[in-house]
């Protein structure tokens, strides 16, 4: 780690926005992952892979907060710019105990959408968890992590 240093902050260490004025646009794409444990009581009202309850389609509920939520992560990241993304998709699939979460969002940009991937799979977690939540309390958000990114400066993949 040594000479590295945050991109978020300035020389004082105060926060700041980082300047991709100079930057090339470049097709961009993050991929993230998270897990939502049920519990098997609550998977076992899966019926044509959606769990429904009083409040609606779980999973199709999910996907949209999801997607609507990683083209409003600059509304809830302080520092991360606002940008138009191309494209966002979101699978949820039932596991055992649990859902597992992945979205995959791109853009051509002179920044990357990490944080737009894991915004979509943290609101589809919680909307997953607001809308079972009345089935039981017993329910865990984990591993929310990003899997891979590829475009800008280097690319990354979880192994």
């Amino acid at each position: 780690m040594k000479g590295k240093k945050l991109t978020h902050t300035d020389e004082a260490g105060n926060p700041h926005m980082v300047d991709v004025s100079e930057k090339n646009n470049s097709k961009r794409v993050a991929k993230a992952r998270g897990t939502v444990i049920l519990g098997k009581s609550i998977l076992k009202l899966i019926k044509n892979q959606e769990l429904q309850t009083k409040k609606g389609p779980v999973f199709q509920t999910a996907i949209i907060a999801g997607v609507m939520a990683a083209k409003r992560t600059s509304e809830l990241i302080p520092l991360a710019h606002p940008i138009g993304i191309e494209d966002c998709q979101i699978t949820i699939e039932p596991k055992s105990d649990r859902v597992i979460i992945q979205s995959s969002v791109s853009i051509t940009s002179k920044t990357g959408v990490e944080m737009e991937a894991l915004t979509a799979v943290s609101i589809a977690a919680l909307t997953i968890y607001d809308m079972c939540k009345g089935l039981s309390h017993d329910i865990s958000i984990t591993d929310i992590q990003l899997v891979e990114k590829t475009g800008g400066k280097k690319d990354f993949k979880r192994s």
